[in-house]
Formats: C-alpha cells, sequence, structure tokens
C-alpha cells in the first residue's frame, strides 16, 4: 500500500449561498469553485480522488506538495472572494492526513482518509488541520509553518491524536513553528506548567486548580461554572487535567469554539476536545462572530501565583 497525503476541501457558507442565489445559480457557483480547486491538486501533482457535492477529496504522492497546494488553495481563495457580499460568500475548510493507502478503482480507503474527513469537519473556515504523519513527513524546504493545537479526540481513534494547524495567512506571528521544530516545542521543558486556570464570564471570575478538575462549564446551578445563557447547553463542556495540562471537551448540542491569543482564528469542536495550551477565549453556542455570543475568557495561572491566591484567601 502506498503512502498518500489525502486533502478533503470542504466549502462552508454553502445554506447561504442557495437562499440567496437560488438553487441553479447556487448550483453553479459550488460547481466552479470544487472545478477550481481539484486543477490547483491536478496542477501541483495531486489527484482528484471524486467530488462530494461541495466538497472535494484528493490525493498527493508528496507530502511537501500536499501542504502547499492546500496554503495555495486557501491563499487564492481568499483573494478571489474578498469582493464579495458576505451572503455568497463560500468559505474553504480543510483537512490533510497522511499514511498507507488502499486505492480501488480510483477511489482510496484507509485510516488516512478517514483522518482527512474527519480534521476537515473539526477545523473552521479558512483553516487547514493536519495530523501529526503530515508535520512528521514535511522537510525544510516546504517552507511550512504550524502550531500545535495538542491532543484531540477524533471520532473513530481510540484514542486522542495530536492535531495541527497550518497557518497560510502573511501576517501570522513568527511565534509558530517552522520546519523542523519539535512536535512537542509547545511544552515547557522546565516543569513550568500551569498549576491553575482562571474563568471569566461578565462580572464572574473564578480560579480552578489541577485538584479541583474535573469541573463543568454549563447553564445550570449543578455547573461548576455557570454561564446564564439560552445558547449555553445545562452542562455544556468539560474542563479535566491530563499529563499536566489543561483538556476542554465539548458535550454541548451545539458546539464550542476556542480561539488562542494572537490569533482570529478558532477551532470549532463538536463532541471533541482540545489541550488548553496558553490564554484565549472560549464562545458556547455560536461562534465568536455571532452578536452576543456567550464568551469566556480563559488564562493559565502558574504555581507561583496560585500560592499567592491560596494565601490570600487563608
Amino acid at each position: 500500500m502506498p503512502d498518500l497525503s489525502i486533502a478533503f476541501v470542504d466549502l462552508t457558507g454553502s445554506v447561504s449561498v442557495f437562499e440567496t442565489l437560488g438553487n441553479d445559480l447556487a448550483t453553479q457557483t459550488i460547481t466552479r469553485l470544487t472545478q477550481w480547486v481539484g486543477g490547483k491538486a491536478v496542477e501541483n501533482g495531486g489527484q482528484v480522488v471524486k467530488m462530494l457535492g461541495d466538497g472535494v477529496l484528493m490525493s498527493f504522492a508528496d507530502n511537501n506538495k500536499a501542504v502547499s497546494t492546500m496554503v495555495q488553495i486557501q491563499q487564492e481563495h481568499a483573494t478571489r472572494s474578498r469582493q464579495l457580499p458576505d451572503l455568497v460568500k463560500l468559505q474553504v475548510q480543510i483537512g490533510v492526513a497522511r499514511g498507507p493507502v488502499v486505492v480501488v478503482d480510483g477511489d482510496c480507503f484507509g485510516d488516512a482518509v478517514n483522518m482527512a474527513s474527519r480534521l476537515s469537519d473539526l477545523a473552521g473556515p479558512e483553516q487547514i488541520l493536519v495530523s501529526d504523519a503530515v508535520i512528521r513527513g514535511l522537510s525544510s524546504r516546504a517552507g511550512a509553518r504550524f502550531r500545535s493545537l495538542g491532543p484531540m479526540r477524533i471520532k473513530g481513534k481510540a484514542d486522542p491524536c495530536e492535531v495541527f494547524r497550518i497557518e497560510w495567512h502573511a501576517e501570522t506571528p513568527s511565534e509558530f513553528l517552522t520546519i523542523p521544530a519539535d512536535l512537542h516545542a509547545m511544552t515547557s521543558g522546565d516543569g513550568d506548567t500551569a498549576q491553575g486556570i482562571e474563568l471569566s464570564w461578565l462580572t464572574s471570575r473564578q480560579v480552578f486548580a489541577m485538584k479541583d478538575l474535573p469541573i463543568h462549564i454549563g447553564r445550570v446551578p449543578e455547573a461548576q461554572f455557570v454561564v446564564s445563557d439560552p445558547r449555553v447547553s445545562r452542562l455544556h463542556a468539560r474542563i479535566d487535567a491530563r499529563s499536566g495540562s489543561f483538556v476542554l471537551e465539548d458535550t454541548s448540542s451545539y458546539g464550542t469554539w476556542v480561539r488562542f491569543e494572537g490569533t482570529d482564528h478558532a477551532i470549532v469542536l463538536r463532541r471533541q476536545e482540545c489541550l488548553l495550551h496558553s490564554n484565549g477565549e472560549i464562545a458556547m453556542g455560536a461562534p465568536f462572530g455571532d452578536f452576543g455570543s456567550p464568551t469566556i475568557a480563559f488564562r493559565m495561572i502558574d504555581g507561583a501565583l496560585m500560592l499567592g491566591k491560596k494565601r490570600l484567601r487563608a
């Protein structure tokens, strides 16, 4: 079985496009875009496995080409659609995974195919999420910039998988990891890990130590951190400790969005989890762009600050 990089490109916003343009024109618009995406793959040595309505499944023997093509698609599509009204603007979310693939009559089967599809579902609009095998397979000449999002629970996988986001915006800060970086560079080597997490919403502010976990965030009094908003589920999300880190798990009906300091891009969680590796915000039940979406700020607190807070309470 050959090792291939499988990319799944999915279009978001099609419901609004159909409502605005009507069935015929919307179908033409989506078809043109998916054909353009497929053409980019072929131009760069990849193959179109199949078109899936408003998605495209592609394969690449060259892992570097797979990543650079996805970056090119995001960059060029952003330029092409910049002047379009929001109601007719389609955005692209991409998942890429690499591994052994079985090719039968032009179709592809295997864990990498399933993983690419799951990562595409997990990605938000304008994001490229990739597996650790893709990152490990990149060479220095790829020039890719990426950041670890930490271990995430992927449907169909027994254990959490480390997921990475490829940064394609020209203005991405230089702090993002670049090839050939250590995959665990996001973790302090001096044991200087956060010992607590502070959650803030409106006038509510609470600090939870590692020993307090797990805790739930939700709209009912049984939650350890209460967010009284109808878009928040009864027990919307759970924060737990794992290997000295804080992990957020979505347990809601409508999803959770996580955004870290230094970026405008959000991770979308739907019955999934991600590592809270730095300070940031959590939107519950509605994305950050929705007016008035209930948004919690979270902040990592080191051991010295936790000790100070304990002394103040004593």
